[in-house]
């Protein structure tokens, strides 16, 4: 077991042999809002059912108020369910409702730090709230993985915001969870501290803490996470690896820069309904199912055309969520 599992009271009573293949389980979760019976019922999660294979880097994706909040918040003991099941590393949320806040570690996105603590006193006072005996506090280590060691007495609001993000981080692994729940790290963040705060998570994932990130940021989720689920209106959409969810959309875009800028379609080239851009580039949009780019270039040559320069567009993960969530632009929550 890694590090951060080893310590962990609720991985300690599993030996690692007994690990759950899945460190994340929910099924035919549902979560109600309002008044039995009255007309103002809101059902904030319908039906969802997903797992997060053990060591796992896991995106939960969604538009604002699609039902993220209320299934972490379910997850990590904060709200009740309505019906369904929600098991964090082998253990029912309500069951064994202590075993499965052991087993998991939140990080909020809002900075919720003391600013006269330094990093050594939060994770020590944190500690002691989660009951881990001083013994079995690894404090300096925490630090050192989420590369903090050189700030550890210095006051928190003397951090940098990278800095206290990566607190939040350690803040959130003093009771060795072998689960970490990210939710919105990164909002508001500058791309250098946005680094920082990653390779420090990827460090944790690496020594085998399985990670669920919920992010707007889809182009990180696609770079980041190896399987992805997506939420819209309390329903789970998609769920698969990510690899397997850009697969979806059969769709390639080719842009043909050319020696002599285009005005207009050349008639051999009408049947593939290419775009002429502004700067007299030709865009062509196809299925690379039944659709070669040989053929295209073919095509452009066969008109009297000289091709300057050719690229390429792939799909990418915010295709695949505007897609799926389409029908909710505009729409309330």
């Amino acid at each position: 077991m890694s590090l951060f599992q080893r310590n962990s009271p609720a991985a300690s009573k599993r030996r690692s042999d007994e690990a759950p293949d899945n460190a994340v389980e929910i099924a035919h979760l549902c979560k109600t809002y309002g008044r039995r019976g009255g007309a103002s019922l809101h059902p904030a999660l319908d039906d969802v059912t997903l797992t997060v294979p053990r060591g796992s880097f896991f995106g939960l994706l969604g538009p604002n108020g699609a039902g993220k909040s209320t299934l972490i918040n379910i997850m990590a003991g904060l709200t009740l369910k309505t019906s369904g099941s929600a098991r964090i590393w082998g253990w029912d949320v309500e069951t064994h409702e202590r075993e499965a806040r052991m087993a998991i570690g939140v990080v909020p996105q809002e900075l919720n730090l003391d600013p006269f603590f330094t990093p050594r006193e939060v994770l020590d006072v944190q500690a002691g709230m989660y009951g881990v005996p001083r013994s079995e506090r690894r404090t300096d280590d925490i630090l050192a993985a989420v590369g903090l060691s050189g700030k550890a007495d210095a006051y928190a609001r003397t951090l940098s915001g990278g800095m206290r993000r990566r607190l939040l981080v350690a803040k959130a692994m003093v009771h060795s969870p072998p689960v970490l729940v990210l939710d919105e790290p990164t909002a508001g963040v500058d791309i250098d501290l946005r680094r920082q705060l990653w390779d420090s998570v990827k460090g944790l994932n690496a020594a085998g803490v399985t990670i669920l990130l919920t992010t707007h940021y889809l182009e990180e989720a696609q770079q980041l996470c190896d399987r992805v689920a997506i939420i819209d209106r309390g329903r789970l959409i998609a769920c698969d690896t990510t690899a397997s969810l850009l697969k979806r959309i059969d769709s390639k875009a080719l842009t043909v820069s050319l020696q002599e800028p285009l005005s207009g379609i050349p008639s051999g080239l009408k049947a593939f309904a290419p775009e002429v851009r502004e700067d007299g580039r030709l865009v062509f949009r196809y299925h690379p199912s039944n659709a070669r780019i040989d053929a295209l270039l073919e095509a452009v040559r066969n008109a009297g055309l000289v091709i300057a320069d050719v690229s390429t567009e792939e799909t990418d993960l915010e295709d695949i969520f505007l897609q799926l969530t389409r029908h909710g632009v505009g729409d309330e929550g």
